[in-house]
Protein backbone atom coordinates (compact mmCIF):
# COMPACT_ATOMS: atom_id res chain seq x y z
CA UNK A 1 0.00 0.00 0.00
CA UNK A 2 1.46 3.39 -0.94
CA UNK A 3 1.41 6.66 1.05
CA UNK A 4 -1.57 8.13 -0.78
CA UNK A 5 -3.66 5.01 -0.19
CA UNK A 6 -2.81 5.13 3.54
CA UNK A 7 -3.87 8.78 3.66
CA UNK A 8 -7.11 8.05 1.79
CA UNK A 9 -7.93 5.22 4.19
CA UNK A 10 -7.36 7.51 7.17
CA UNK A 11 -9.51 10.23 5.59
CA UNK A 12 -12.29 7.69 4.94
CA UNK A 13 -12.25 6.61 8.62
CA UNK A 14 -13.26 10.17 9.52
CA UNK A 15 -15.73 10.62 6.61
CA UNK A 16 -13.35 13.11 4.98
CA UNK A 17 -12.48 11.21 1.79
CA UNK A 18 -14.29 13.81 -0.32
CA UNK A 19 -11.81 16.49 0.90
CA UNK A 20 -8.87 14.83 -0.89
CA UNK A 21 -7.49 16.82 -3.84
CA UNK A 22 -5.19 15.44 -6.51
CA UNK A 23 -3.50 18.41 -8.13
CA UNK A 24 -2.37 18.78 -11.75
CA UNK A 25 0.95 20.33 -10.70
CA UNK A 26 3.45 20.00 -7.86
CA UNK A 27 2.42 21.04 -4.36
CA UNK A 28 5.81 20.18 -2.85
CA UNK A 29 6.36 23.66 -1.34
CA UNK A 30 4.02 26.15 0.30
CA UNK A 31 4.26 28.46 -2.73
CA UNK A 32 3.61 25.67 -5.24
CA UNK A 33 0.72 24.29 -3.17
CA UNK A 34 -0.93 27.72 -2.91
CA UNK A 35 -0.59 28.20 -6.68
CA UNK A 36 -1.93 24.73 -7.48
CA UNK A 37 -4.93 25.12 -5.14
CA UNK A 38 -5.55 28.81 -5.87
CA UNK A 39 -5.30 30.15 -2.32
CA UNK A 40 -2.98 32.26 -0.19
CA UNK A 41 0.13 30.69 1.33
CA UNK A 42 -1.30 31.17 4.83
CA UNK A 43 -4.06 28.66 3.92
CA UNK A 44 -1.48 25.93 3.34
CA UNK A 45 -0.52 23.78 6.30
CA UNK A 46 3.10 22.73 6.11
CA UNK A 47 4.29 19.74 8.09
CA UNK A 48 7.73 20.20 9.58
CA UNK A 49 9.71 17.00 10.26
CA UNK A 50 12.06 17.09 13.25
CA UNK A 51 14.04 14.78 15.47
CA UNK A 52 14.01 14.91 19.25
CA UNK A 53 16.15 12.87 21.63
CA UNK A 54 13.30 10.34 21.97
CA UNK A 55 12.41 10.10 18.27
CA UNK A 56 10.86 11.84 15.26
CA UNK A 57 8.04 14.35 15.44
CA UNK A 58 6.07 16.41 12.96
CA UNK A 59 4.54 19.80 13.59
CA UNK A 60 1.73 21.08 11.36
CA UNK A 61 1.99 24.87 11.05
CA UNK A 62 0.44 27.63 8.98
CA UNK A 63 2.24 27.96 5.64
CA UNK A 64 3.68 31.39 6.42
CA UNK A 65 4.72 30.55 9.99
CA UNK A 66 8.25 29.74 11.17
CA UNK A 67 9.52 27.82 14.18
CA UNK A 68 10.48 30.15 17.02
CA UNK A 69 13.60 28.53 18.50
CA UNK A 70 12.99 30.06 21.93
CA UNK A 71 9.38 28.81 22.14
CA UNK A 72 10.40 25.41 20.78
CA UNK A 73 13.18 25.01 23.34
CA UNK A 74 10.89 26.18 26.14
CA UNK A 75 8.25 23.56 25.22
CA UNK A 76 10.45 20.60 24.26
CA UNK A 77 13.45 21.36 26.51
CA UNK A 78 15.80 20.95 23.53
CA UNK A 79 16.73 22.67 20.29
CA UNK A 80 14.87 21.81 17.07
CA UNK A 81 16.80 19.45 14.81
CA UNK A 82 15.33 19.15 11.33
CA UNK A 83 15.41 15.76 9.64
CA UNK A 84 18.00 15.43 6.90
CA UNK A 85 16.45 15.04 3.43
CA UNK A 86 17.51 11.39 3.25
CA UNK A 87 15.83 10.70 6.64
CA UNK A 88 12.41 12.21 5.94
CA UNK A 89 10.68 9.35 4.13
CA UNK A 90 12.43 6.68 6.19
CA UNK A 91 11.35 8.20 9.52
CA UNK A 92 7.93 9.69 8.65
CA UNK A 93 6.70 7.35 5.93
CA UNK A 94 6.10 10.23 3.50
CA UNK A 95 8.34 11.77 0.83
CA UNK A 96 9.70 15.32 1.03
CA UNK A 97 7.02 17.60 -0.39
CA UNK A 98 4.28 15.18 0.62
CA UNK A 99 4.74 14.90 4.39
CA UNK A 100 1.41 15.31 6.13
CA UNK A 101 0.47 15.12 9.82
CA UNK A 102 -1.46 11.84 9.45
CA UNK A 103 -0.92 8.31 8.12
CA UNK A 104 2.60 8.47 9.58
CA UNK A 105 4.80 5.74 10.96
CA UNK A 106 3.61 4.78 14.47
CA UNK A 107 6.63 6.14 16.32
CA UNK A 108 6.15 9.69 14.98
CA UNK A 109 4.58 12.07 17.50
CA UNK A 110 2.22 14.65 16.01
CA UNK A 111 1.92 18.27 17.08
CA UNK A 112 -0.31 21.04 15.74
CA UNK A 113 0.81 24.63 16.09
CA UNK A 114 -1.91 27.10 17.05
CA UNK A 115 -1.05 29.13 13.92
CA UNK A 116 -3.22 26.62 12.00
CA UNK A 117 -6.25 27.85 13.96
CA UNK A 118 -5.99 31.33 12.41
CA UNK A 119 -7.99 30.23 9.34
CA UNK A 120 -11.35 28.43 9.12
CA UNK A 121 -9.69 25.72 7.00
CA UNK A 122 -6.32 24.88 5.48
CA UNK A 123 -4.65 22.46 3.11
CA UNK A 124 -2.01 20.04 4.39
CA UNK A 125 -0.26 17.69 1.96
CA UNK A 126 -1.70 14.21 1.62
CA UNK A 127 1.25 11.86 1.17
CA UNK A 128 2.54 12.90 -2.27
CA UNK A 129 4.08 15.90 -4.04
CA UNK A 130 0.88 16.73 -5.95
CA UNK A 131 -2.03 16.45 -3.54
CA UNK A 132 -3.67 18.06 -0.52
CA UNK A 133 -6.70 17.78 1.70
CA UNK A 134 -8.99 20.60 2.86
CA UNK A 135 -9.55 20.45 6.64
CA UNK A 136 -10.80 22.68 9.42
CA UNK A 137 -8.56 22.95 12.51
CA UNK A 138 -11.00 20.71 14.39
CA UNK A 139 -10.93 18.06 11.64
CA UNK A 140 -7.13 18.24 11.57
CA UNK A 141 -7.08 17.61 15.32
CA UNK A 142 -9.50 14.68 14.98
CA UNK A 143 -7.67 12.92 12.16
CA UNK A 144 -4.18 13.39 13.67
CA UNK A 145 -4.93 13.06 17.40
CA UNK A 146 -2.21 15.71 17.57
CA UNK A 147 -1.28 17.90 20.53
CA UNK A 148 -1.83 21.65 20.15
CA UNK A 149 1.28 23.71 20.92
CA UNK A 150 2.53 27.27 20.39
CA UNK A 151 6.04 27.18 18.88
CA UNK A 152 5.82 29.46 15.84
CA UNK A 153 6.14 33.11 14.96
Amino acid sequence: MDNVQKVQIQLAKYNLADRYLELPTSSATVTLAAQAIGCGEDFITKTISLKLKDGPIVIAVKGTARIDNKKFKQYFKQRPVFLKPEEVEELTGHPIGGVCPFALKEEVKIYLDISVKQNPFSYPAAGAKNNAVKLTPHELEQITCGTWIDVCI
